[in-house]
């Protein structure tokens, strides 16, 4: 009997760890998809510009920046009027003249979380271990009738974030994200395509989100330039005089 029960506790170890090693050969084979980590790494600053639109609404003009190691800046324009959110790598900030608010304001614990995830300029399957975080291989799954590879990826915060990668390319073609806020869970759904090469690193053209409660909502972004390594000031980023204690 206890051979028995030492064979049984030996398979399901086994079988664990390959599971574990085939989500490291996954996450590995995406870096090298998107263009290798030496190149990953090698991208300082993140400029990206486009339209995004929202079905029966006008577009809007978007600016996203990134600067390593976790910061971001994201401006939308419409009408003459722009709003900000920024994550200066510890605080986050906004102006929002659409909702009569015009000056900056300091975001919230709870708002910050989506600034967050998106200032990893490297994404978050990069250094995942260092990150705090866990990736598990979860097996195939479908994306519009379509094949796909699913990653499990459970952030340091709790926050849990699914990954569907082509089967051909290994790049991601979609992401569910879950974020658990005081008793709550928000979920949203990102899709990405038109990968194209910038400086040797894939990065989506298109992309699309909405709650996963209601997918005939989704905001579409065209991508129309990529910039990396561009010069960016800190002040961009950085809390407003006017909110520093």
């Amino acid at each position: 009997m206890k051979r028995w029960l030492l064979l049984a506790l030996a398979v399901v170890c086994l079988g664990v760890y390959a599971r574990s090693q085939t989500a490291d050969e996954l996450v590995q084979k995406n870096i090298e998809a998107r263009g290798g980590l030496d190149k990953i790494k090698a991208v300082k600053t993140l400029r990206i510009s486009g339209t995004s639109e929202r079905s029966g609404r006008s577009p809007v003009a978007v600016v996203i920046e990134r600067e390593r190691p976790n910061e971001m800046r994201q401006d939308v324009t419409r009408a003459g009027m722009t709003s900000v959110q920024a994550y200066d790598g510890k605080q986050g900030w906004l102006i929002n003249p659409f909702q009569g608010r015009k000056n900056p304001q300091l975001m919230g614990e709870d708002d910050l979380r989506d600034l967050q995830l998106d200032a990893d300029i490297d994404g978050p399957l990069v250094d995942y271990q260092a990150k705090g975080s866990t990736v598990e291989y979860m097996g195939h799954d479908s994306v519009d009738g379509d094949d796909a590879l699913r990653l499990k990826v459970t952030l340091k915060n709790g926050d849990v974030l699914y990954y569907d990668l082509d089967p051909d390319t290994y790049l991601e073609i979609r992401r569910e994200a879950q974020e658990f806020i005081r008793g709550s869970v928000k979920e949203r759904v990102t899709e990405y395509g038109s990968y194209k090469a910038v400086n040797g690193v894939m990065y989506p053209f298109s992309l699309a989100v909405w709650p996963k409660t209601d997918p005939t909502l989704p905001v579409t972004m065209t991508i129309d330039k990529v910039e990396v390594n561009v010069p960016l000031e800190e002040s961009q980023f950085a809390v407003p005089a006017s909110l520093r204690h």
